[in-house]
């Protein structure tokens, strides 16, 4: 049987063939296939060299790349109270640099797990890694995951700032070709775990290991490596003692990428989980050491890290803080008291032993305690009685307690009762004002007083009136405290400080004999006067109470086991509290906290 024959077209069967192109229409198509070429390949070295122009252009004021490792900080000053432990820091803080074998394998696990699962294997550049980021982007809707590499973090870290510029970009693209090119991948990762920013002026691993959990990064654990790894992506909203919720969070979101790069299974990071918690932090007297840090800048280099030694006792500082918002809570409300300061200061040196300078640091750092000026009242009065000494007088000389009028002014007795003529103690005992006003008129006057006031630290103009003897000037709690110090220690003057390093030797200022008869009469106060809630029994007490007008302000100061202690009790806005006197509730605040006081 005969084949068919092929019907392929315009062969063997009879459908024409179809027309060639002439030869015209082919030339015209190579024409434009021959200009798209070379105009591509224009551009493209116009594109080339246009790229080479910016990258010059952004290279000019490029960081110098060898200084990676030498990258500017500020100085960091520790501070530390009296027994060693770290009260404070201020300044940037770093830990002790860490080869990448010295962390425990949780840790940079955590890190590249969370931040560049492809750090190993990618060139600093990881197009896949921007990619999935852009996807999981974009499916949630916001920014969940960066496309930024580990080694690009470095460059950033090391030398740029955070701008989002074209710029800055470019600059840290150079900078991490750059690093991959000179540094080894565990190289790069051990720099980004030394300098790598965590919140609280914490920059590394270790500094943030301590700052956080108080261990060193050596010793952390898988839950506390989770929290650290997940810190970089937002080192203050992620900060333990300021989010530990969000921290919480963040640390689950660590441990599951864990599990995702095989790290660890479900089970382990579930037990991680729960096991995360942050311990406490440290109680810092804010108010002291901001004063301290103050004192500070003349004693330390500029540009250097500095650790120093203050005088903060840190039982005391506890007992006084806990005791004065106890009663500011109790009592003190119910009696319309809503601030307060103590300050407790060694007696023979002046060295600050606790400072607190109001309720709470964090709602109020202003410090009552140093800048707050207000009227002491009766507090005032043993300046008074010394310059009565000064002028020849004794403890048990006699003054009049009885009606007085000095021109339109009749200064009265709280209680508005006279007691006739009594000793110059039982009027210091029994804070009598007309008495007061008597004894500063027969020792020279308002002059005199304000000369005795300024020898013994008394900083500020003083009223030149007779008024001074009830207490209307104004004085800091701690320069009045301070002045009660030779009345303890034999006549000498104290200058108040807190570094571990006298600034001034005391000066005797008052003579021993009348320094004994002072320190007598201010005993009496609390023995059989109006500071008789301050006793403690079984340990010598005396001071002084003072109370203003309205009942505004209401003071003690008073010395107990080599310490003086003084506290001032109002309200900032300089509302009348309900008739709190300083015999009440700052005699039984003196109280609380000697009996508590090492």
């Amino acid at each position: 049987m005969p084949r068919p024959a092929p019907t392929v077209p315009g062969f063997y069967s009879q459908e024409p063939a179809a027309a060639e192109p002439p030869p015209r229409q082919r030339s015209r198509k190579s024409r434009v296939l021959v200009w798209l070429l070379r105009w591509s390949f224009i551009a493209s070295v116009w594109l080339a060299l246009a790229a080479a122009v910016m990258v010059v252009w952004y290279s000019r004021d490029l960081p110098r790349p060898e200084s990676a490792l030498d990258a500017a900080r500020r100085p960091s000053l520790i501070l530390q109270d009296r027994s060693g432990h770290v009260i404070a820091t201020f300044g940037d803080l770093v830990g002790e640099p860490l080869r990448l074998k010295d962390f425990p394998a949780a840790l940079p696990a955590a890190v590249v797990a969370v931040e560049d699962r492809r750090f190993w294997h990618h060139h600093g550049i990881d197009p896949a890694g921007l990619l999935r980021a852009a996807v999981v982007n974009i499916t949630a809707g916001h920014v969940v995951q960066g496309g930024s590499t580990l080694t690009q973090q470095v460059a950033k870290t090391l030398f740029l700032t955070n701008a989002r510029t074209t710029k800055r970009k470019v600059q840290e693209l150079l900078l991490t070709l750059w690093l991959e090119r000179h540094f080894t991948k565990t190289e790069i990762l051990e720099i980004y775990l030394n300098r790598v920013y965590l919140g609280a002026g914490a920059w590394g691993m270790d500094a943030a290991a301590k700052t956080y959990f108080n261990v060193s990064a050596r010793r952390v654990t898988l839950p506390q490596a989770a929290v650290l790894a997940g810190l970089p992506r937002a080192p203050s909203r992620f900060n333990p003692r300021v989010n530990p919720a969000a921290a919480l969070a963040r640390g689950k979101e660590v441990l599951a990428a864990m599990v995702d790069s095989g790290d660890l299974t479900a089970v382990q990071a579930q037990a991680a989980a729960a096991q995360i918690a942050f311990p406490p932090p440290p109680a810092a007297p804010g108010w002291f050491a901001d004063w301290v840090a103050d004192q500070s800048q003349s004693l330390v280099a500029p540009d250097a890290d500095a650790v120093l030694r203050t005088t903060l006792d840190g039982h005391d500082q506890a007992v006084a803080e806990a005791r004065l918002n106890a009663l500011l809570d109790g009592p003190g409300a119910a009696a319309g008291v809503f601030e307060g300061a103590v300050i407790i200061l060694d007696t023979a040196t002046g060295a600050v032993r606790a400072m607190v300078g109001g309720r709470n640091f964090r709602d109020s750092s202003y410090n009552r305690a140093v800048l707050s000026r207000r009227q002491p009242g009766s507090a005032f009065k043993p300046i008074v009685w010394l310059t009565a000494l000064e002028a020849g007088m004794s403890p048990d000389d006699t003054v009049m307690d009885a009606p007085l009028r000095i021109g339109a002014w009749s200064p009265a007795n709280i209680e508005h009762r006279y007691l006739g003529e009594i000793t110059l103690e039982e009027a210091l005992a029994q804070s009598v004002n007309t008495a007061a006003v008597r004894i500063l008129m027969r020792s020279g006057g308002p002059k005199a007083v304000a000369a005795t006031a300024a020898r013994l630290g008394i900083a500020g103009k003083l009223p030149n009136d007779a008024s001074l003897a009830l207490g209307t000037g104004e004085v800091g709690l701690m320069e009045l405290t301070a002045a009660y110090a030779p009345f303890f220690n034999g006549g000498y003057r104290i200058v108040p400080h807190g570094l571990d390093r006298m600034p001034h030797q005391p000066e005797r200022v008052v003579d021993p004999d009348k320094a004994a008869m002072m320190a007598r009469m201010l005993g009496a106060v609390v023995n059989r006067g109006t500071g008789r809630a301050a006793a403690v029994p079984g340990r010598a007490v005396a001071g002084k109470t003072g109370t203003t007008q309205d009942f505004r302000d209401a003071w003690f100061i008073g010395s107990v086991r080599g310490l003086l202690i003084g506290i001032w009790l109002g309200n900032d806005d300089n509302e009348p509290t309900k008739a709190v006197t300083g015999g009440g509730l700052p005699a039984r605040l003196f109280h609380d906290i000697a009996a508590g006081v090492e």
